[in-house]
């Protein structure tokens, strides 16, 4: 039971470091894949912009439909330049957009038929919607067809969710396949572009931007607080959606609205895209690294190690804290009885020599296990 005990630690990032204690520890568990939140210059670039005067950039005070809806227009235009003819609405956060848009657009008539790894705020937000529910194995279109074939003529309508790469294994959802299963038995088609957002694509709209599919896609949803190192969400539909998830989502009606820097903030690293094109080459390069000298087949900047016990993920873990590298054991229920694992997050914050002695010691704590 102990290796399954969570707790909060105190710590403090400073650019590719946690510092834990007062030591500083290689960050291996970040999600600013970008680099973007180790980057101090870019921030007090950011910062001389606004006008701390005579604005009050630090709450919005209601939620956006009462007074809050400061700065919100600018930044969701911005977003819709990313995806023509559709769109964008922002909300506080992933879990909140996952945990709302569902439940407001589907009814006890329609179906969502979900990946079986889709992340848990995706599961909570199926739960509190009125649709019956299907789950098909992992990436396995062949199954979904299957679900599809057996339970299509009984709904309305049939909603597709799955991620576009996922959270635990950074695989890739096959996103073409998903697109024709949907095309073919007239579903609609929701991909979360959390860990893909900032990193792939046209101005790094995400996976389904890059694959060139996006305009086939029905719901995109996608978080500010991992590539882009800020707060809060959006979700991207056409018309119609909008406006129903505009008087219905419950999570966007009454959450309290974005503070106004945090809104600029985002539109800002948007606008600057084109700034942080070395930061995606140099996150290819350690992902080559990793391939290289662990022999491993890695698809994303996030890469699982397998360890298939508790005890021994957090032993691991410990043992590269100790020298010098903050790793986190991901456990039961957060993954499956026996694929307990240590998660990898690669952040362009990272240089390369520092990547290396990781894996180095890596390999030898490996090595003394074995």
């Amino acid at each position: 039971m102990s290796s399954n005990l969570r707790c909060l630690t105190n710590s403090h990032t400073h650019g590719q470091f946690v510092r834990i204690n007062g030591i500083d520890h290689l960050n291996l568990s970040s999600n600013d894949y970008l680099g973007i939140a180790a980057d101090f210059k870019l921030q007090k670039e950011f910062l001389q912009l606004q006008n701390f005067d005579n604005e009050f950039l630090l709450s919005n005070s209601s939620s956006r439909l009462m007074t809050g809806n400061n700065d919100y227009i600018g930044l969701e235009s911005e977003l819709e330049k990313l995806y023509p003819q559709k769109r964008a609405l922002v909300l506080g956060s992933g879990f909140l957009t996952n945990l709302g848009v569902l439940p407001a657009v589907t009814t006890s008539n329609d179906l969502i038929i979900a990946d079986k790894l889709v992340h848990a705020s995706i599961i909570d937000g199926i739960k509190l919607s009125s649709a019956h529910l299907e789950r098909y194995r992992h990436n396995d279109t062949d199954h979904l067809e299957k679900i599809l074939l057996k339970h299509r003529a009984n709904f309305k309508r049939v909603f597709i969710v799955t991620e576009s790469i996922f959270s635990m294994d950074g695989d890739f959802a096959p996103l073409k396949e998903l697109t024709e299963i949907k095309e073919r038995f007239d579903c609609l088609l929701y991909i979360d572009e959390a860990h893909a957002f900032g990193l792939y694509g046209y101005r790094g709209a995400g996976v389904a931007s890059a694959q060139k599919l996006d305009d086939k896609i029905d719901f995109i949803v996608a978080t500010f607080g991992k590539a882009l190192a800020s707060q809060g969400a959006m979700v991207v539909c056409n018309e119609t959606w909008h406006k129903l998830l505009v008087n219905k989502m419950r999570t966007l009606i009454f959450s309290t609205a974005l503070p106004p820097i945090s809104l600029r903030w985002t539109k800002f690293v948007l606008e600057n895209h084109e700034r942080f094109e070395p930061n995606r080459r140099h996150l290819e390069t350690l992902k080559h690294i990793i391939k290289n000298n662990l022999s491993a087949k890695i698809e994303s900047h996030i890469f699982p190690i397998m360890v298939g016990d508790s005890t021994l993920a957090v032993n691991m873990a410990t043992e590269l804290r100790q020298k010098g590298f903050w790793v986190m054991p991901i456990r039961r229920p957060t993954v499956p009885p026996g694929t307990e694992r240590l998660r990898i997050s690669l952040s362009a914050a990272i240089d390369s020599n520092q990547l290396e002695n990781f894996v180095c010691t890596l390999n030898k704590l490996w090595n003394n296990i074995g």
